[in-house]
């Protein structure tokens, strides 16, 4: 990425082809299984978005984000009687989701608060490592966040089967992140 309108396309291309074919999807899923109590179906889905973080690198910061979400959850006293996040793989969705049913937060209103968080997170990231100024970042993030609806309405079509992540390009470079010598970002 060398400016804002390359960083746009990067991060649309993982809205569109992860974000909203694989995380909407399965806290979609998780929102509901932790509503019904269905244990089953929360440990497949938990299982299922591990296996789809394709490389070393990306399961271990999915896991480290999971396990700082159950300590600020455990903390907090925020628990589902007859869902116990350790149980499960730790994820962030299903600390979220859990989270979300116990405030009675509508499953709508998480997936947007989720898609902003996402957004607003790489965004400011990019605005470090690009470099991009503050204003190139806003307007990234306001661009961005135009296309909320629409990964939406994909999130929407995508069926059990369909729930998946297509981003060749985010496993190529984590892979080799996992390979570098000097660090950035702790995984």
């Amino acid at each position: 990425m060398k400016n804002r309108a390359s960083m746009e396309e990067w991060l649309a291309n993982m809205l569109f082809s992860s974000v909203a074919t694989l995380e909407l999807p399965i806290i979609d899923r998780l929102y509901q299984a932790i509503q019904a109590l269905d244990t089953k179906a929360i440990s497949d889905l938990s299982d299922r978005l591990l296996s789809s973080r394709e490389t070393k690198e990306l399961r271990a910061e999915e896991k480290q984000r999971g396990l700082a979400l159950n300590t600020l959850l455990g903390r907090l006293e925020i628990a589902i009687d007859g869902v116990a996040l350790d149980d499960y793989q730790p994820n962030q969705l299903l600390g979220l989701c859990v989270a979300a049913v116990y405030w009675q937060i509508d499953l709508n209103e998480l997936k947007k608060g989720y898609l902003w968080s996402w957004a607003e997170n790489l965004v400011m990231a990019g605005v470090k490592l690009v470099p991009l100024g503050q204003t190139d970042g806003q307007l990234a993030l306001i661009n961005l966040s135009d296309q909320f609806a629409k990964a939406l309405e994909i999130e929407q079509q995508t069926e059990d089967w369909m729930i998946g992540s297509f981003t060749p390009s985010v496993s190529i470079a984590s892979s080799l992140h996992e390979t570098q010598y000097t660090r950035l970002f702790r995984s």
